[in-house]
This record gives C-alpha cells, structure tokens and sequence, in this order.
C-alpha cells in the first residue's frame, strides 16, 4: 500500500479529521500564529469598507482581524474546505459582531460572483491546491481589475526546523509514518519563490513581488506535548497505535523539542513567504 503524507491526502477528508483538532486547539493556534495574521492585515487600510476574500480561513481568525480593519462599511468572507472550522469561525465572528460570512468549499471551485472582491488574502491557506494554476485563475476572477492578493506561505522546511522536528524524531518508533513529498501539495508546497511567480503569472496575477519574513512565534512549554501529539503528521498516526508505542514516542519527541524549550515558553521562528501581486486587467 502507498501512504500519502496527510496534507496531500484528499483534501476533504483531512480537513475534516483536522478540523475538528483545529477547533480544539483554536485559542492555542491563535496565539502561536498572531505574528503571520498581523503582517497581512497590517498593510490593508483601516476603515475603508470594500470586500476581502480570505481563503483556507479555518477558525476565522484572520476572517475577524480583516473585517475588524475594514470597519463597518466592509465585509470579509471566509472560505475553507472544513466544515468543522468553518462552524467554529462562524461562532467567532457572532461572538465579535463583525461583518464577515463564510463558505464551506473549495475555493478553487467555487462559483464565487466574478469581479466581487476588492482584496484576496491567506495566512497558511493556498499550499493545498491540487491545481494551483487552476485555482489561482478561479481567484483572480473573483478579484476586481487591480485588486491586490497577499498571502504568507511557509518557505522551506530546512528552514523551519520546528515544523518537521516531531516527525523527524518520532519516524524510528511509527514506520507507518508517511515521508513528505516535495512534489504534492502540502505545507511546503510553496518553498521555492520561482514556483510561486511561474503559478501567479500564469494565473492572471501581475506586478508579483516575493519577500523572506521571519515572524518569531511562541506557545506555552505546558502545551507542547498537546501541540505536536494532536496536530501535524504525528497527530494523524498517534490515535492509532498501542499505548506503549505511543508513550515512547512522546518522550523521544519531547526531547528532541529541548532547544526549542526556553523555561515556560517555546519558541521558534517561521520562515516565511510575504507574497503580494495585483490583478492584471
């Protein structure tokens, strides 16, 4: 039998099965990840109303820091593919009186109103398309005429040691651990930035400029373990496996975390892609 790496596995089914951890972490995630939602959201002007498309917007977190931007005369809508996340991002927008809405779909195929956004974002959602050509010109339809796109995507794994640290460590105990492939859609997907500007200007985006940020990014050490034995490639295997197996996995994960590990708070830098471009007319 060949495995998948979970991130290239059927999209709907991961996110399903993900999702519901998503919501469980929320709070947890939301904190860990504030540094990427700021720098997109930073850069949109405040209180000038218009439509923002937020795409892969899970939780709704970023959904609610767009619309909160924009003011009362604006409107953000969410999309992800994940209808236990999107329930959870509905729940959070009531409960922060914004004015955003959310769709569960794919965004690369959903028949959104052509021309019915004035800015398309991501933080961490546009590494998944199994087409990212495809999907990059469903967006740009969406787009008006000059609207900008900005997205943060992670760049190599080399260079984001924290993300691959537990699979690294854990894959002499879980054989049945599936190798990442660099080749398939996943959180890597988007390491090379030639990559990124061929998939943009073949999609209808233009003026497309690509630079390195690297956001530092914090959890409690109290959280850790709850952190890489539910999320991740780890989290898909552990439910799986005997209690002694995964005993011994936690405590050699745990270890191989220690550098990461400053007294009661972890801490590790995201490398990351700040990509912007504009709809070419």
């Amino acid at each position: 039998m060949e495995f998948k790496h979970p991130a290239e596995d059927d999209q709907a089914a991961r996110w399903g099965r993900a999702g519901h951890v998503w919501v469980e972490k929320q709070e947890l995630l939301d904190g860990l990840l504030r540094p990427l939602e700021e720098v997109l959201v930073e850069e949109l002007p405040a209180g000038t109303g218009g439509r923002v498309l937020d795409v892969g917007c899970g939780t709704g977190g970023t959904t609610v820091a767009v619309a909160r931007r924009l003011g009362p005369q604006g409107h953000c809508v969410g999309v992800d593919i994940s209808e236990p996340m999107i329930a959870a991002a509905r729940d959070r927008a009531e409960r922060a009186g914004v004015a955003a809405s959310f769709v569960v779909a794919d965004a690369a195929d959903h028949p959104f109103e052509p021309a019915s956004f004035d800015v398309v974002v991501s933080r961490l959602g546009v590494m998944f398309f199994d087409d990212p050509v495809h999907a990059f010109t469903r967006l740009r339809r969406t787009a008006k005429d000059g609207a900008p796109l900005r997205f943060v995507a992670w760049r190599g794994a080399a260079e984001n040691p924290f993300m691959t640290t537990a699979e690294q460590a854990a894959a002499p105990l879980l054989p049945q651990l599936p190798p990442r492939r660099p080749d398939g859609p996943g959180q890597f997907a988007f390491a090379d930035p030639d990559t990124v500007r061929g998939i943009l200007g073949k999609s209808g985006w233009g003026e497309i400029g690509i630079r390195p940020v690297e956001l530092p990014c914090t959890l409690p050490t109290s959280e850790l373990v709850g952190y890489f034995t539910k999320l991740g490639p780890l989290g898909m295997v552990l439910p799986d496996v005997d209690e002694d197996t995964r005993q011994r996995v936690v405590e050699t994960v745990r270890a191989a975390f220690e550098p990461f590990v400053h007294g009661p708070e972890v801490r590790f830098t995201a490398a990351c892609w700040l990509v912007e471009a504009q709809a070419t007319a």
